[in-house]
């Protein structure tokens, strides 16, 4: 799985093959969609219509918490495949464990059919805080291969990171730049940018990587697609890293897992 990806959260269906079509064509291989944003199809279709062959691209959707429960899952799975028009998805996750309906162990372990079935090659979690975890490890077989969570340097998560790093499980940022919040006006960052000749979002995408986080940026303009790539060509020092990881401030641009459980 790339370092680097692709997000469409909050893109339409419409907009969707055009901005995955001008991702793939800068170097993006992996793509993050879900059932609920409601754009498989328009990723479907830009992934259809792109020269890279689909062994090439990395392709991840989710499993929405209205879907959760054994059968559901498995239907919904189906459903997804269909609407991105794929034989198979290189990793599905379960978007949230949503705990007051406690369906996400039934819902993994569905995950796990799938992925011994060899319809998903890898298979993960969203969301999940350790207590969920730590019960996914107890009561499953497969580790998840990745968590994908919100992180960025005004929620930096270090425990929760350092809990799946000794359980071998990866970490995913979504919302990487804060949804283009405040972060990006923070002058520490802005000085760092400055220094390297690089724009905010770039240093602060440069920090996650250096993190040995994986991240999902999104953008639908096609200067801020290629901008978001161009992190390869320069590194932060060991101070520029330790500045960022001071910035944080346990802050949510999204709810808490524990209390996200609207279907």
């Amino acid at each position: 799985m790339p370092q680097l990806g692709f997000g469409v959260w909050q893109v339409t269906d419409e907009e969707a093959t055009t901005a995955v079509a001008k991702a793939i064509e800068v170097g993006y291989r992996s793509i993050d969609t879900a059932m609920i944003y409601k754009n498989e199809k328009g990723v479907g279709e830009a992934i259809k219509n792109s020269s890279v062959p689909r062994e090439d691209l990395f392709i991840t959707t989710k499993v929405w918490n209205s879907d959760q429960g054994y059968e559901n899952t498995l239907r919904a799975f189906d459903e997804s495949l269909e609407r991105l028009g794929l034989d198979y998805v290189d990793l599905y996750l379960v978007h949230w464990p949503t705990p007051q309906f406690d369906e996400y162990v039934d819902t993994y372990k569905a995950l796990e059919k799938l992925y011994h079935d060899g319809k998903v090659k890898a298979i993960g979690v969203c969301n999940f805080e350790i207590e969920h975890l730590e019960r996914l490890l107890k009561e499953c077989e497969v580790v998840p291969v990745l968590n994908q969570i919100e992180c960025h340097p005004y929620l930096s998560q270090k425990e929760l990171k350092e809990y799946c790093a000794s359980h071998n499980i990866f970490v995913e940022a979504w919302s990487p730049l804060e949804q283009g919040g405040e972060v990006l006006q923070n002058e520490e960052i802005k000085l760092m940018a400055n220094a390297h000749k690089k724009s905010p979002a770039q240093v602060i995408l440069r920090w996650h990587i250096q993190n040995n986080t994986i991240v999902i940026p999104k953008s639908v303009t096609p200067s801020r697609i290629e901008e978001n790539f161009n992190v390869f060509d320069f590194e932060l020092s060991g101070d520029e890293m330790a500045q960022i990881d001071n910035l944080n401030k346990n802050r949510r641009r999204g709810k808490h897992p524990n209390e996200m459980n609207f279907r």
